[in-house]
């Protein structure tokens, strides 16, 4: 008679473990690349929100209009998202991404040309339209290659992303008072030369899947015309055209959900994804975050120049306060999550966060003391710079590595949508405190950053929906395949 087969547990040596939490050479190579991409986008995003009011004047437009410089940026980075899956998969992720750069990079020089708010705001528009798709393709290859080190690798590649909230307000600062704001434009022509032959020469081949997924161009049609004519809708809802529009996006965005959910994995976006609790507290924690952030970028500028008069020199140096302070967080974001978790990292940073933009609003209304509003902006960032690492690792973790692609855009496109919606109701809204309140000048600023701190603390509460840990969800698999094969053997 056969005797039975013990199940033996192999130890695992100590090496092993050592050796699987190397970070492979290869990683910091498409890292140090694929980030130059939203380094860029972010430069730009920064250098223009110091430039509102300097726009304003010389191209001879209100501040509701020349917003739209920010916000039709910001907009079409989101509209180009839902194409990333699709573009990744008919042609691969490096194509993309040089095809992507080369077309922002020109889009720059277009911006710079410019000659009305009109032709720069649609020159933005067509440059957040090339630029919409690096920040998800750098995270979707870093994943690719960082696995389970995701929060790890993001911890060191994020600091090229970091250095442009500290260089933009100061760049712009610099070019502003010295120069023609066009330049602000023409510098992104030496950064993108540079990273398209990186690029070309340093990512690793990659091909298009040999069943790419269907283009869902009936989604596309419904979701972006709907986000457009939402947003234009917001902005000019005390008009009858406003109203109508803004009718029309709920309408076009309703539908968009009826239809996804009917077409499920098929559809642009994947609305199972956020079936999963963890998923779908991490894709609210990347909006209200990002709506936070340009919509304080848009703020602060513009009270410290038109209410304080401050320079626009002295605006960039306190404004850099911010980028430090993420800069001193963010890079310890990483080993923090592998330690207390995500859920404890990113509910402090959001408490943080809110301590910080609510000393900015108490000094709106009481007068700026400098340092003090140096020291809140380093706090608001050092809380903002928390956030990041352990949602998006939350995010990724809980989705099958096969499912990253469509993940990957899931959550830029619901993070990306709320820049320009942030921006879009506090433009709004300092537009309502002047025409139907009446008021101008700090009062006005106070009630828009008390605002601000009240969208931190609803950040904190989403936060406590994180996992405590995240899970390497491949490893599980594999972890359960071999219990089986065990288990079978015995």
């Amino acid at each position: 008679m056969a005797a039975t087969l013990p199940r033996i547990q192999m130890p695992v040596p100590a090496e092993a473990h050592r050796d699987s939490d190397r970070l492979d050479p290869g990683i910091w190579k498409v890292s140090a690349v694929v980030l130059l991409g939203p380094f860029m986008t972010n430069l730009d995003s920064t250098v223009v929100n110091v430039s509102l009011s300097t726009l304003a004047r010389e191209l001879h437009a209100s501040l509701s209009s020349i917003q739209w410089v920010v916000s039709g940026y910001l907009l079409a980075l989101a509209l180009m998202l839902p194409m990333s899956g699709w573009l990744v998969d008919r042609i691969g992720a490096k194509r993309v991404y040089l095809g992507c750069f080369t077309a922002f990079t020109i889009a720059s020089v277009f911006c710079g040309t410019a000659h009305s708010s009109d032709a720069l705001i649609a020159c933005r528009v067509v440059q957040g339209m090339a630029g919409g798709l690096l920040s998800p393709m750098a995270q979707m290859m870093i994943a690719r290659v960082a696995g389970r080190q995701m929060a790890r690798v993001l911890g060191f590649t994020v600091m090229p992303i970091l250095i442009s909230p500290i260089l933009g307000p100061v760049i712009a600062g610099e070019v502003l008072q010295h120069g023609s704001w066009r330049w602000l434009f023409f510098l992104n022509l030496p950064i993108g030369v540079l990273a398209v032959a990186l690029a070309s020469v340093l990512l690793p081949k990659d091909e298009s899947t040999r069943q790419p997924r269907r283009f869902d161009l009936k989604g596309f049609l419904l979701l972006s015309p709907g986000l457009v004519a939402m947003l234009y809708g917001l902005e000019h809802a005390m008009e009858g055209s406003g109203r109508i529009s803004l009718g029309l996006g709920v309408l076009l965005l309703g539908g968009f959900l009826v239809y996804a959910k009917r077409m499920g994995a098929a559809a642009l976006v994947d609305l199972e994804l956020f079936s999963s609790p963890v998923f779908s507290a991490a894709a609210m924690l990347q909006f209200l975050s990002n709506a936070m952030i340009f919509s304080g970028q848009m703020l602060l500028p513009l009270y410290l120049i038109s209410v304080c008069h401050f320079s626009t020199e002295k605006t960039g140096a306190v404004v850099m306060s911010l980028g430090l302070g993420m800069l001193c967080s963010y890079p310890f974001m990483g080993m923090l999550t592998e330690r207390f978790g995500c859920r404890p990292v990113s509910s402090s940073g959001s408490l943080i966060a809110f301590a910080g933009t609510l000393l900015i609003a108490w000094m709106a209304w009481r007068g700026v003391d400098t340092p003090v509003l140096c020291a809140a902006l380093f706090l608001r960032g050092m809380g903002m710079g928390a956030i990041g690492i352990p949602t998006i690792s939350a995010a990724y973790s809980s989705v099958p590595k096969e499912r990253l692609p469509i993940a990957t855009t899931t959550i830029n496109i619901v993070q990306r949508i709320g820049g320009p919606i942030g921006t879009t109701l506090f433009a709004i809204f300092l537009g309502f405190c002047a025409q139907q309140l009446h008021l101008s000048g700090a009062p006005t600023f106070a009630a828009a950053f008390l605002l601000l701190a009240v969208i931190h603390a609803s950040n904190f509460f989403c936060a406590l929906r994180l996992p405590m840990r995240v899970h390497d969800t491949q490893a599980e698999k594999r972890l359960v395949k071999l219990e089986t094969v065990g288990a079978q053997a015995e």
